[in-house]
């Protein structure tokens, strides 16, 4: 999608605002670029004067020795302002990245679960990881280079046409056509960044979503048809960079062959001027030839590398705009709430609570409800019901569209966030672990919480047992998603963390529709621990593990159809009756 120069503009100035904290870092490379702009192009000067009245017209060796040693300490000095510059120009950089990277993973960690539902996690990855780190280019190779080689070729031509405008002239014969080249390879470039950039999005989309999900694919044994899918996009990837690769092995050729052209030029002109003249007259062009052909090297590298250069930093443009689309979103939850304190322990009020995923298909409508404070609540009913839902508005992992949520009589929205998140604890069906150890996927990193409170909790919660057989016990190590535990195990650990944490209210969403009967019974007892003297709330398959409930809630296509107590709802011969029966005869046979 082409940026319209606007945008683009105000994309750049957005960039460099970023900078801002780091100006210190900015001035002493800019000002070391400024520096070596100048030292290059004095360089070919001082040489050609040193070889005019040193090397030709005089035999004085010692002030040939120190006229080299002159150009000797500025090429020296050239390299000490390179490095300085180098370094903080990268300094700058990266710094400005760090701040850019922390700002979006934070900026994502306030966003509603709507979000990352519509959004392909390998999407994200590229951006937060990828796009960041092509904005580096912007501040290194692109913006600090670009202004150095725009300063360099200022004093080149400047003293180009200062030693003899004629023989500028004509040396610059042949750079009307390379600016039609660059043009032409800036666009080809701009083009390859396009397509590299949606190639890389999709290959990072596939392998991620492909490595997660491997045991599917290998249960329904489609790994050649996915093989030859990521072939496929492999393939795009590969090109997109082989169009790269095609324009810049056409570019650079022409570019030697006009600096070529150059000095074909210059030397044209050095054999026209001699015809005719003295030796010494001629001996008198050699240092001015010798000046204006490393001018000519000079002129023709940064212009050669600014067409790449420029597209660097378009690229950087680009790569900022996904990254300033995910800092503009408004998908985060609101927290407009103010109250810091608030007693959780009331019952829960659902007041016509209406919710829809897509506008126009209400999944909760009219809701009318109440959970009544320390006891347990159970939701049943078909998959799409809504039972979900409930728990995503009280978490406000999504926010309510009609009706409101009371606990007490205090509002929902009006908690602050933090405070609501610390009094509600949820154990999912699919329990997230992550790629540490058990101690810490228990605490979530809390330096607060000791090793002995960790193995009082799991001792609590039955879980103790199995944790102390586990090679390096709470130090052992679970991989990836906790892969090498069992359903049953990674939910007693989900059980350990809601325990530790202490909930006033809990929340079970089908923890046990997965499990065997043996670790269904550790679930249960952990259950019954769980649930004491607080609110909970359960959602469940299994109907034999509600039954103690003290209100089973009937749901369906969102809406209540039923409640009352497992013997009540069994009495009415309604829904839930035949839900019971229906699962009953399943277990029997």
């Amino acid at each position: 999608m082409e940026i319209q120069p606007t945008k683009k503009y105000n994309l750049f100035v957005r960039l460099l605002s970023l900078a801002r904290p780091y100006k210190r870092y900015f001035f002493i490379a800019f000002l070391c670029i400024i520096t070596l702009s100048f030292l290059g192009p004095l360089r070919p000067y001082l040489i050609g004067k040193m070889v005019d009245n040193y090397i030709i017209n005089s035999q004085n060796k010692e002030k040939l020795l120190t006229w080299s040693l002159i150009i000797a300490g500025i090429l020296v000095l050239e390299g000490v302002f390179q490095l300085i510059a180098s370094y903080f120009s990268n300094l700058l950089a990266q710094s400005v990245i760090k701040d850019i990277r922390t700002k979006t993973f934070n900026h994502l960690l306030s966003f509603r679960m709507r979000y990352f539902d519509n959004t392909p996690v390998g999407a994200l990855v590229t951006r937060v990881v990828s796009d960041v780190e092509a904005i580096t280019e912007v501040f290194s190779a692109g913006l600090m280079e670009i202004s150095g080689d725009l300063l360099s070729l200022f004093f080149v031509l400047t003293l180009m046409f200062l030693a003899n405008w004629q023989l500028a002239l004509m040396t610059l014969i042949p750079v009307p056509i390379l600016i039609i080249a660059t043009r032409i390879f800036a666009k080809a470039m701009k083009s390859s960044f396009q397509f590299e950039r949606q190639q890389v999005t999709k290959l990072n989309t596939f392998v991620q979503e492909h490595i997660t999900g491997m045991g599917i694919v290998q249960l329904f044994n489609r790994q050649k048809i996915e093989y030859a899918k990521f072939e496929e996009i492999n393939k795009g990837h590969r090109q997109a960079h082989v169009n790269a690769v095609w324009a810049n092995s056409i570019f650079f050729p022409v570019v030697e062959l006009l600096s070529s052209l150059s000095i074909a030029f210059l030397l044209v002109w050095g054999a026209l001027k001699a015809g005719g003249k003295t030796s010494l007259e001629i001996k008198a062009m050699y240092g001015q030839i010798i000046a204006f052909t490393l001018w000519i090297n000079q002129l023709y590298r940064p212009i050669r590398q600014l067409a790449d250069k420029f597209n660097i930093l378009q690229r950087g443009t680009v790569r900022a705009e996904r990254i300033f689309e995910i800092l503009d979103q408004e998908e985060h939850v609101q927290d407009v709430g103010a109250l810091d304190i608030c007693d959780f322990n009331q019952d829960i009020h659902f007041k016509n609570v209406t919710f829809s995923y897509v506008p126009g298909q209400d999944v909760l409508k009219n809701i009318n409800l109440v959970l009544e404070k320390g006891k347990t609540i159970a939701f049943v009913g078909a998959t799409g019901s809504g039972k979900t839902t409930l728990i995503n508005l009280l978490g406000r992992f999504y926010d309510y569209e009609k009706g409101a949520i009371y606990i007490g009589e205090t509002e929902l929205k009006t908690i602050q966030l933090n405070l609501l998140r610390a009094n509600i604890a949820i154990v999912l069906q699919d329990v997230f672990l992550f790629s540490d150890t058990v101690h810490n996927n228990i605490t979530l990193g809390n330096k607060n919480i000791t090793r002995e409170q960790v193995i009082l909790a799991a001792k609590a919660v039955g879980a103790d047992g199995f944790i102390s057989k586990l090679p390096g016990t709470y130090d052992y190590a679970i991989g990836e998603r906790g892969g090498v535990l069992s359903v049953g195990q990674r939910q007693l650990l989900a059980f350990i963390r809601a325990y530790l944490y202490n909930p006033v209210i809990l929340i079970l969403d089908e923890a046990t529709s997965s499990l065997d009967t043996e670790s269904e019974e550790l679930i249960q007892k952990a259950t019954d621990k769980l649930t004491e003297n607080r609110t909970s709330i359960i959602i469940a398959h299994r109907l034999s593990t509600i039954q103690k409930a003290a209100k089973i809630v009937v749901l369906e296509k969102g809406e209540i159809v039923e409640q009352g107590t497992h013997k009540d709802l069994l009495k009415e011969g309604g829904y839930y009756k035949n839900l019971f029966d229906k699962q009953f005869l399943e277990e029997e046979q």
